[in-house]
């Protein structure tokens, strides 16, 4: 499995999706403790990942968190923990996880089924700026 720094936590992402890109940029703007590491879906360590976890790649357009101690989460979950890491007052979504999962997931995949038609699509995965490049596993 992939061995990941002491205390990171990895955000598996879709690398061409618009939305997905600036998500990450705001959570790289915002990661004031550096707790996250980076890597899109369709590089190598995505694919290690999902044929770790037997996930189904046609349903696989999700944000996905990994660490070593916690497992994977993913969808509104993933989301979820990744605002709770952001402090305040992004870690205050943290309140959604009263709704159940199933209508999070429901909101979640019903935005992740338009994410291209509402923000557009690159034609290759972003490369990230040389400062940048230790956040990032291929």
């Amino acid at each position: 499995m992939i061995q990941l720094p002491k205390h990171k936590q990895l955000i598996l992402f879709d690398g061409v999706c618009n939305l997905c890109n600036s998500s990450i940029n705001y959570v790289i703007k915002h990661d004031h403790n550096n707790v996250f590491m980076f890597a899109p879906l369709q590089g190598n360590t995505g694919t290690k990942i999902i044929k770790h976890f037997g996930l189904d790649t046609s349903k696989t357009d999700s944000v996905l968190l990994y660490s070593e101690k916690n497992g994977l989460k993913i969808k509104s979950s993933a989301a979820l923990a990744i605002a709770l890491k952001l402090g305040f007052p992004r870690n205050l979504l943290v309140i959604f996880y009263i709704v159940p999962p199933f209508i999070r997931n429901w909101v979640y995949d019903y935005i992740a089924k338009n994410r291209y038609k509402w923000y557009g699509k690159k034609e290759a995965c972003m490369i990230p700026t040389p400062e940048l490049k230790v956040k990032f596993l291929k």
